[in-house]
């Protein structure tokens, strides 16, 4: 199968297409004909070799953990999944070596879900990995109808579909970016505030008792998330490990097919949307890798596989 792979850490100069064996199905295996993947920071920060001191890794290793695409075949003992089926997954397993940026991935069944039908391919590829980080801080949280969550970083991958499963969930969803997206984050459902100095004046405007709950998902906004939590308030980030000497939990994403699951019913009863910045063809990952370092992008970088 044609395949994405790097033989060496390094910048997204060391991605080459290559041709690599069908990955085998074992026990408990589902593989997945691939439709489309989406590029995350995870992936070229292993890429680079910033991750090698707690990340197993195989040479020559094909990238990527989020993937949509159709199943192909299933092994023994694998009865949720038939050939045909539309699935998602957030494809994090125990080692890096076959990932998603390639025409086929072999993964353990419990890893999947099946695709949201209100999603493109594209979209779909987008969802499992930043939807499930915003949808377990969001639940492990325990957000309830009628609460307001301050989020922090609402323009990013994982702050825009927060504010929608927020949203969702019955909440009340204050968001803090740039002021060139206060009108992208009202368009998912948000009052918009701007970071930065005054940023916890500006939110006990809105809502002068504070905020029953605080999703960090930028990082740096410690100070300002306990200045405006309310007593007996609860909070998380996912970027910023010293919540936990404040009584938050440091939170990283677990690849939980049954939450997924769950995610994608969501995005279809309440119409979650997944922004896409820009799709490549499976031979340009590294020009899709690059734009992902850039940082400057509104939205998923996605790689069609398939034709997606």
């Amino acid at each position: 199968m044609k395949a994405i792979t790097y033989s060496e850490y390094g910048s997204p100069d060391v991605l080459e297409v290559t041709e690599q064996p069908l990955p085998k199905v074992g026990p408990g295996m589902v593989l997945v004909k691939v439709k489309a993947a989406a590029v995350n920071p995870v992936d070229w920060k292993i890429m680079a070799g910033y991750l090698d001191q707690v990340t197993d890794l195989q040479f020559p290793a094909i990238p990527g953990w989020d993937v949509a695409g159709v199943v192909e075949s299933v092994g023994i003992d694998a009865p949720q999944f038939s050939p045909g089926d539309e699935v998602i997954a957030y494809g994090r397993k125990d080692y890096v070596h076959g990932g998603s940026f390639a025409e086929y991935i072999a993964l353990p069944e419990r890893l999947l879900a099946r695709k949201p039908a209100s999603l493109g391919w594209d979209e779909a590829a987008g969802l499992p990995l930043a939807g499930l980080t915003a949808y377990q801080v969001l639940t492990r949280l325990g957000v309830a109808p009628g609460e307001t969550v301050l989020i922090h970083g609402g323009a990013g991958g994982v702050g825009s579909l927060g504010i929608q499963i927020a949203s969702a969930l019955g909440a009340r969803v204050i968001a803090t970016s740039s002021e060139k997206n206060h009108d992208f984050l009202r368009s998912l459902g948000a009052e918009p505030v701007t970071y930065g100095d005054g940023l916890a004046e500006r939110v006990r405007a809105l809502r002068p008792g504070g905020v029953e709950v605080v999703a960090d998902f930028a990082g740096g906004n410690l100070e300002a998330t306990l200045a405006v939590l309310a007593a007996d308030g609860r909070h998380a980030s996912i970027a910023d490990s010293e919540v936990e000497e404040h009584g938050g939990t440091w939170m990283w994403v677990n690849p939980v097919g049954a939450d997924l699951q769950a995610l994608a019913g969501l995005v279809d009863e309440h119409n979650i949307r997944v922004e896409i910045a820009r799709t490549f063809p499976l031979e340009q990952a590294a020009e899709a890798f690059r734009l992902n370092m850039d940082g400057h992008t509104r939205g998923k970088i996605v790689v069609s596989v398939d034709g997606a």
